[in-house]
């Protein structure tokens, strides 16, 4: 006999059977399985055999119709668990129910197992229960039999082995393997007993079969919008989605379960601790990797990751969350990416943000650790919460960019109720009191005083978590959802809501243990004009005085040319002045920006914060404000040619000006659409300032419909330049 090559992997003393966590592996199925000796005389060609299987895998045959899988790109037949799907045998002889006995079975990973729904025997019934096991015989022609198979509405989501069984006096025979009938399940949000049951078709048809999103970017004054390609139909995203829940070796058993596919595809989507997809970076340091601002959707990224298994460089808040929707939607969850405007991040999760003044009122960043986001990008998830009390099922947060460690171990986050968060109930599993600060916490101006302690200056209890947005359903707008979040600023439930938060255990101090009282009499706030890059612009401040005292006001503006998540770089403006306050008058100054002082320094995301503190000299109080601001940056123009109809050739144009006074060098264009075109990229040596680059492209769409171009460009002096055009592509 020869040695075998394949060795056990080892056993420990817990387990018969090693972990089932890859989808990929296989084990060897008999084909012949006797039930002892084997008679000389027996021929397996006398008892009834499987010719051949149709399993009607077109994207325009039944199964992927009734399934809503004709968009994917993917040869197999892709069906909704909990939902019946018809394949046809043809047997070497007509099938004699009286004497024939024969079942199916479906096989998944190396270890299939009964009682794990790795391994599922599929007998014939007379009638079909729904969301349970069955085969039910529907037609029968010559020696060919049709069957309706219906599968558990709970059953494991991957790509799973299909075997026929034939029963013999001497033993069992079996089709050999065939991997042209291997079937993927996914989730179904279209049958009532799954757990990602969705009950609206127009919800259904935007959050699991568009393939195309918008990002809401920018801040909180001046909302900016680009779309993201998903492209979860695209070939080999599918596999790709699974190979992600085999990289973070989630138990095949567990793999029904989209509260354990959520929290793992958490961690997996980022780099942090487990190699996973998408490598962060926040310091405007790109090397070796493309920048955030440049990609244009999650396919490139996903199929990367699926061939090199290494961390994609690099990604931001919106990478991460755009390829997180890709996984779900791909898998069958209803998924949404949401953005919340002034989110906090807040390092020790006590709902407040601690800001440290200096004796001028200048915010002391090394004091300071805390930070608030202009925005933060993460996804929801729908799914019902059996591990939860009642009421706290529905969306679902789920956050794939590393924050923080959750529960001291790994950087994930979610899936934790939109529901719970909203009502304060923060001790509902998982990571709850952690988005509860993003959204609620108090922003508190400190400053060390002469003898160590620390007074408080000012609390500002509106700025963080002020708008919540998602996309519009079937339209491209903006749908405002921060009431889903939070009761309204001030209301009475707010309170009860804060205070249940706090007795659930997330920290908050109070502010009467230390002597804080505002100065009530005087008001001061500032606008920043608009300004495109590359222009000067103004910032307006105004103090309205409330009382009938003269009051002087010492006033600094301190401008910052900040990363998106609110950590500064430097300091480009300083500037102070005395305002004198008239009684019961509003006075307003003007502090000129030019672009001087800022284009060298400026970010990625051409953004500035701006602080104004201003100390009241007759009563030693202090006022302090904090505003994000965003340039203009200006857009790609697309335009397409010729006729756009499937299958034939079409070309498309993308169009940029540039609107610096310096030459841009090294510019990368990226430009997709799904069904359209895979991603094309091009690179640039210069574009003077003030000339026009134009990039024609030719291109065979594949798919009829209403259909979306997006395109990026990238250079070390601009960035989050992008351009968008919808586009009708008709039946051939």
């Amino acid at each position: 006999m020869t040695e075998t090559t394949d060795k056990k992997p080892p056993l420990n003393g817990r387990r018969a059977l090693p972990l089932n966590n890859s989808n990929d592996e296989e084990n060897e199925v008999p084909e012949m399985e006797a039930f002892g000796l084997i008679p000389r005389g027996f021929n397996p060609k006398d008892y009834l055999r499987v010719v051949d299987i149709h399993m009607f895998k077109e994207p325009h045959e039944i199964n992927k119709q009734e399934h809503h899988t004709d968009k994917y790109y993917n040869p197999k037949l892709i069906v909704r668990r909990g939902q019946s799907f018809q394949i046809q045998i043809d047997f070497n002889r007509p099938y004699r129910p009286e004497t024939d006995q024969f079942w199916l079975e479906y096989l998944i990973g190396r270890y299939p197992q009964q009682n794990k729904g790795t391994y599922i025997p599929i007998l014939l019934r007379d009638v079909l229960k729904p969301g349970e096991w069955g085969a039910k015989i529907t037609h029968k022609e010559n020696s060919s039999i049709r069957l309706s198979i219906m599968s558990s509405a709970t059953c494991i989501i991957g790509k799973f082995r299909l075997y026929v069984a034939v029963w013999t006096p001497f033993g069992i025979l079996r089709t050999h393997r065939n991997s042209t009938t291997d079937t993927y399940i996914l989730f179904n949000p279209w049958c009532q007993q799954d757990a990602v049951y969705l009950d609206d078709e127009k919800e259904r048809e935007e959050y699991v079969l568009n393939d195309v999103g918008i990002v809401f970017h920018g801040n909180i004054n001046d909302i900016k919008l680009r779309s993201w390609s998903y492209g979860q139909f695209e070939e080999n995203i599918l596999d790709a989605c699974l190979f992600l829940m085999d990289k973070a070796e989630l138990e095949l058993s567990g793999r029904g379960n989209p509260i354990k596919i959520c929290r793992v595809a958490s961690a997996v989507i980022n780099s942090r601790d487990d190699n996973g997809v998408i490598a962060g970076s926040w310091d405007n340091t790109y090397t070796y990797g493309v920048p955030p601002s440049a990609w244009t959707g999650s396919v490139d990224i996903l199929l990367e990751y699926y061939s090199s298994k290494q961390p994609v460089r690099y990604g931001q808040c919106w990478v991460f969350a755009g390829v997180f929707n890709t996984f779900l939607r791909c898998l069958g969850i209803p998924a949404r990416l949401i953005t919340n405007y002034s989110s906090a991040h807040d390092n020790n999760a006590n709902l407040q943000l601690d800001f440290f003044l200096d004796d001028e009122g200048k915010v002391d960043t090394k004091l300071t650790k805390d930070s608030v986001w202009n925005y933060h990008c993460w996804n929801e998830a729908w799914m019902t919460r059996p591990d939860l009390p009642v009421g706290f099922g529905g969306w679902q947060v789920v956050d794939g960019t590393p924050q923080e460690t959750s529960d001291g171990s790994m950087y994930r986050c979610g899936p934790a109720s939109v529901q719970a968060i909203k009502h304060g109930h923060v001790c509902f599993q998982f990571d709850a009191p952690f988005i509860y600060a993003e959204v609620n916490s108090d922003i508190v101006y400190l400053r060390r005083a002469k003898n160590g302690t620390q007074v408080i200056e000012n609390i500002d209890t509106t700025h963080v978590g002020q708008l919540i947005v998602t996309k519009e359903v079937g339209r491209d707008g903006m749908m405002e959802i921060t009431e889903e979040y939070k009761f309204q600023e001030g209301s009475e439930e707010e309170r009860l809501a804060l205070e249940t938060a706090v007795m659930y255990g997330v920290k908050k101090q109070s502010v009467q243990d230390t002597s804080y009282q505002p100065q009530t009499d005087v008001d001061m706030e500032f606008q920043v004009q608009k300004a495109v890059l590359g222009s000067d612009f103004k910032v307006t401040i105004t103090f309205r005085n409330k009382s009938h005292n003269n009051y002087t006001a010492t006033t600094y503006l301190s401008g910052n040319i900040v990363f998106y998540t609110g950590v500064t770089k430097n300091e480009f403006k300083k500037h102070s002045f005395n305002a004198k306050l008239e009684p019961y008058a509003s006075s307003t100054f003007d502090v000129l920006i030019k672009s001087s002082e800022y284009l060298s320094d400026l970010l990625d995301q051409a953004s500035f914060h701006f602080f104004v503190t201003a100390r009241i000299n007759e009563t030693g109080k202090i006022l302090a404000i904090q505003k994000a601001t965003v340039l203009e940056i200006p857009a790609l123009r697309i335009k397409t040619q010729g006729a756009m109809v499937a299958g034939k050739e079409m070309s498309v144009t993308v169009e940029f000006t540039n609107p610096l006074k310096q030459t841009l060098e090294n510019v990368t264009l990226r430009l997709e659409g799904p069904g359209v075109l895979r991603t094309m990229k091009k690179e640039f040596r210069q574009i003077p300032a003030n000339s026009t680059l134009i990039w024609e492209v030719k291109c065979i769409p594949n798919r009829p419909g209403l259909r979306k171009l997006i395109a990026s460009l990238n250079c070390n002096a601009l960035r989050h330049v992008y351009g968008e055009l919808n586009v009708q592509i008709q039946k051939p």
